[in-house]
């Protein structure tokens, strides 16, 4: 009877396997990423329309509620195509019809930003300014610059606080679920759509932590982007259009107004 021969595996050959398999895998989605940057291009730029006013209708009288975004192009409103469709226009003309006063949209959010850039924009908005309502909308260039979650995370955790310890109700949007996007080919989508996922679950616990209000975005809008993607998305496939900016105030807003409501600014003041 002939014996069989132990099978053996070193840890140097185990290595080599995984080794290559990694290498394999790096190298598709690298060349994913380059399939989804070439399908993405940049038919809008990188300048988002200024809607930076005051927004408001004739009966609205008083001192206007000043309201603050920061973050990324979703925040800044690149992909509307029109002024009045940005989501900062958005907020404030939902604002002012609750409210029925005026409200003045102050953007600082900047086009391609990942969270390490909401202290630069804060800190670039004058020192005289207080907002009554700070609204963030950020995460995505975090996941596809592959920043750790924790990191972004803690970043955003830090503004939210700085805001916070000067009277300013914070009002976050977490990450969007980048699994809707259909110009990011399978697998690169479905680890874009795990990755955002981590990223939101650790910015709404931060948020939390520093005294913010969450609307996870990925929930609320997600499955209406992922159903209608020709509707919610403008031409580049990649930022919303018009009524997906719409589908977006609409689910930040009751946020925005229970941030005020607790936070109530006389109409005289």
């Amino acid at each position: 009877m002939r014996r069989r021969r132990p099978i053996t595996v070193t840890v140097a050959s185990l290595v080599a396997v995984l080794g290559t398999a990694a290498v394999g895998v790096r190298t598709l989605i690298a060349r994913q990423a380059a399939i989804a940057r070439r399908r993405i291009g940049k038919p809008l730029g990188e300048q988002a329309l200024d809607a930076d006013r005051v927004w408001r209708r004739k009966k609205h009288a008083g001192a206007p509620v000043e309201l603050l975004l920061l973050g990324d192009s979703i925040a800044a409103g690149l992909g509307a195509g029109h002024r009045r469709d940005t989501l900062g226009a958005r907020l404030a003309k939902g604002i002012a019809r609750v409210e029925g006063r005026p409200v003045r949209l102050r953007t600082a959010a900047v086009v391609g930003s990942e969270t390490s850039a909401l202290a630069r924009q804060l800190a670039a908005v004058p020192e005289p300014y207080r907002a009554d309502v700070a609204v963030i909308v950020v995460g995505g260039n975090d996941v596809t610059h592959r920043i750790p979650a924790s990191r972004a995370a803690g970043q955003l955790e830090q503004v939210v606080r700085d805001l916070r310890d000067r009277g300013i109700p914070v009002v976050v949007g977490t990450c969007p679920d980048l699994g809707t996007l259909r110009a990011i080919p399978q697998p690169l989508r479905a680890l874009a759509a795990r990755s955002s996922r981590q990223l939101a679950a650790a910015q709404a616990a931060a948020v939390h932590r520093a005294g913010g209000r969450v609307v996870a975005l990925a929930r609320a809008v997600g499955p209406v982007f992922a159903e209608r993607p020709d509707e919610m998305f403008s031409v580049d496939r990649f930022h919303p259009s018009a009524l997906g900016y719409r589908r977006t105030a609409d689910a930040l807003l009751p946020a925005v107004l229970a941030a005020l409501e607790k936070h109530r600014v006389p109409a005289n003041a």
